[in-house]
């Protein structure tokens, strides 16, 4: 007579191994999970940042191009490269025919103090003194103003080479001039970044200063693009050497009007270009009040 079994475990063991088994399959499929969840952040990341680092790129190239001016045949010019902008550097007359940068939004809030002192860049012929200007009647104006500067130590002091210099009335420079940059860095936090290009208008008819015969402009221009805005758009201004009374409105042209006057080409590699430098359109730049 076969034996019967007794204390044999009976099909799917006791509830505490069930517990078990449970708890087991819980931390696995957990732990799958967490792996999973962490796979795809990283992912992602990789992703986003491979994305950015090829829009930065993009961007920083589309920006070199539309910052190379053109300056007209048989201007005397030389291109200087600094830290924080660019001179197209006349030395025949010690100032420059063009200043152009791009300035963004997160540069704005830099926190560098003024520097103090203006210096001669003793590697670039031509470059004016600063004592050319002592008891002239003018102030050391800057084209690339060191309130844009202040992101870096080094671009600030270098504002402050006289190759980024005219002689401006203090009217200007401290007036309508010093109103406009203030709106220039409005615009940079609006719209993300800009590119800025800055000078004065040269003439036959120019004075002198000082022992280097600096060259006194009658009128100064700023154009502005908003390269990254939608709609891509840009704008204008032509300044008198002096008083500068009124709205910024009252100043502004268009790129082409600034165009004509210099002889320079701006924004050569722009898509649109035509359409672009002939309008003006002062409601996109918060102007239609100003």
């Amino acid at each position: 007579m076969a034996r019967s079994k007794k204390g044999g475990r009976k099909r799917g063991g006791t509830f505490a191994d069930k517990t078990a088994r449970l708890k087991r399959r819980f931390v696995a499929w957990a732990w799958s999970a967490l792996v999973a969840i962490v796979l795809y952040f990283v992912g992602r990341y990789v992703v986003v940042d491979v994305y950015s680092a090829s829009r930065a790129q993009r961007d920083s190239a589309e920006v070199a191009m539309l910052m190379d001016v053109k300056i007209p045949k048989g201007v005397d010019n030389m291109k200087v490269e600094y830290k924080g902008f660019t001179v197209y550097f006349n030395s025949q007359y010690h100032i420059p025919n063009c200043v152009v940068y791009e300035l963004t939004g997160k540069e704005t809030e830099g926190e560098f103090p003024r520097y103090k002192n203006f210096l001669t860049d003793e590697q670039i012929a031509g470059c004016a003194n600063p004592w050319d200007y002592t008891h002239s009647g003018y102030t050391r104006g800057h084209m690339a103003p060191a309130a844009d500067m202040k992101w870096d130590r080094e671009a600030m002091k270098e504002s402050f080479y006289m190759t980024n210099i005219c002689p401006q009335k203090a009217a200007l420079n401290s007036g309508g001039w010093n109103k406009l940059e203030n709106k220039v860095r409005d615009w940079a936090r609006r719209d993300s970044a800009i590119i800025v290009a800055t000078g004065p208008i040269l003439s036959s008819k120019m004075t002198t200063i000082g022992e280097s015969r600096v060259a006194v402009p009658e009128r100064f221009y700023k154009v502005v693009l908003a390269p990254f805005a939608d709609p891509v758009r840009a704008v204008a201004f032509v300044y008198p050497n002096g008083s500068s009374k009124g709205a910024i409105k009252k100043y502004a042209v268009s790129v082409d009007e600034v165009e004509q006057l210099t002889g320079i080409d701006f924004f050569s590699g722009l898509d649109n270009e035509q359409y672009i430098e002939s309008t003006v359109n002062l409601l996109q730049w918060e102007l239609s009040g100003n």
